[in-house]
């Protein structure tokens, strides 16, 4: 590096200000919507925005592929209504459950890992899934005596999993959007293996903490158990949905269709699961309605992101990050690239899952284009950052999993957390020195 190019550098990485004061934002709990404006604004600054360049770049960013993320969410929060009030989900958990027969401890523990990694899976939200599975499952764990502390862990270890494998999530269609890579690739080399490392790490570890909580954070026996049955319709509407999700499924992996697909596929199931569930023409559009409204921050958070991300490439932000990564880069080749960008997003930035991946991808591309680093290597860098940040720091999945089991065991949560965020960290290196 000459000393004339000091100077360049130096007002470039002035550029990355408004990511680290992202960064510092979230680790101090603001609220990410909250952060992301006040970035925008650090951003249009320091990239000598006008007015009317900023109305331009919000509106530019109505088409952009963070927009559409955005939109898909919503209308996943409104499908998820109506498989709610079509009883579909809660038909899936209660055949999950009383298909396995449960009537052991670690049946009820199979049983809970299944409905989670299935139904969370399906509505690409956590929150939105536990919440649906727990009221059902909450009094199977007690007849049975599972202790708080172990289906929190199960809540919060299945359900980040099933974010990187449900076809239809927001983080799987972030990264294939990002990535270019198949669905089929991406489970077969990334997702698939970065989960059954993680399922596998958390069977073991809930044997002993069930063995350690059994007595110390038992579910109280209630005196009667109104348990969910579901009717004949129930019924009709979860079949009519399973086939309609699979061969939507099918179909988008044999076209190769693009992520506007999914437009179109979560408004179907609503429409299919709705009328086959017994619900009329303008109920299935309230029901939609209502579930997008409550992403509506969401969906204007990742239209602050697009022009967030483009004022920081604007002012000089990613170039002289380039620039200062070369000579590592250099000396390590690809593999460096790959588990850096792991190792940052893991422990350097924080926030929604999307916004995480893309301003990841977005930092490291023209590394990753002049080094021609494999796509599935660093496909790989992205799902390991994203899920080791929710294991290792107790963020908002993590808390409301703990909730929903009405538990208050951390302890339990972080010590899984860790040792799983080990495991995948060791995965990606291993990984990268090999394929990247």
């Amino acid at each position: 590096m000459s000393l004339e190019t000091v100077p360049g550098i130096f007002w470039g990485l002035l550029g990355l200000a408004p990511l680290l004061v992202y960064i510092i934002l979230v680790f101090r709990n603001v609220d990410i919507l909250a952060a992301t404006v006040i970035c925008v604004v650090i951003g249009a600054l320091l990239s000598q925005q006008t007015l009317v360049s900023l109305g331009t770049a919000l509106a530019n960013s109505m088409g952009s592929f963070l927009a559409l993320v955005g939109l898909i969410i919503m209308l996943g929060r409104g499908l998820g209504e109506v498989l709610n009030a079509t009883k579909v989900s809660h038909t899936i958990v209660h055949g999950i459950i009383y298909s396995i027969g449960v009537d052991t401890e670690r049946k009820a523990m199979l049983g809970i890992m299944v409905a989670c990694l299935v139904i969370v899976g399906l509505l690409g939200t956590m929150a939105g899934g536990n919440a649906i599975i727990a009221p059902i499952v909450l009094p199977i764990a007690a007849a049975l005596g599972l202790s708080r502390s172990t289906v929190g862990v199960i809540f919060q270890a299945v359900g980040e999993e099933a974010l990187i494998l449900g076809p239809f999530s927001p983080p799987v269609i972030t990264l294939l959007g990002l990535t270019n890579i198949g669905y089929g690739e991406m489970l077969l080399y990334v997702s698939g293996p970065v989960a059954l490392i993680t399922l596998a790490v958390t069977w073991l570890m809930i044997q002993r903490i069930q063995r350690n909580t059994r007595h110390l954070t038992p579910y109280e026996q209630p005196d009667e158990l109104e348990r969910f049955k579901p009717t004949r319709q129930n019924k009709c509407a979860t079949l009519a949905f399973t086939v309609a999700f699979v061969a939507a499924v099918v179909y988008g992996i044999a076209v190769k269709a693009p992520t506007s697909f999914v437009v179109v596929i979560m408004l179907g199931l609503s429409f299919i699961t709705g009328f086959t569930g017994g619900l009329r023409f303008e109920q299935i559009l309230r029901h939609i309605i209502h579930g997008m409204a409550g992403n509506v921050g969401l969906f204007l958070l990742f239209l602050l992101l697009d022009p967030f991300i483009i004022f920081v490439e604007k002012a000089g932000g990613f170039a002289a990050l380039t620039t200062l990564l070369k000579p590592l880069m250099e000396t390590g080749g690809k593999p460096v690239i790959v588990i850096t960008g792991g190792f940052l997003g893991a422990f350097g930035i924080s926030g929604a899952t999307v916004a995480t991946l893309k301003l990841l991808h977005e930092m490291f591309n023209p590394l990753l284009a002049k080094y021609a680093v494999s796509m599935l290597a660093w496909s790989l860098a992205l799902v390991v950052a994203t899920r080791v940040h929710n294991f290792v720091f107790p963020g908002a999945n993590m808390v409301s999993s703990l909730g929903f089991a009405e538990s208050t065991d951390m302890k339990s949560m972080l010590r899984n957390g860790w040792l799983v965020a080990a495991c995948q960290l060791t995965f990606l290196v291993l990984f990268s020195l090999f394929f990247a």
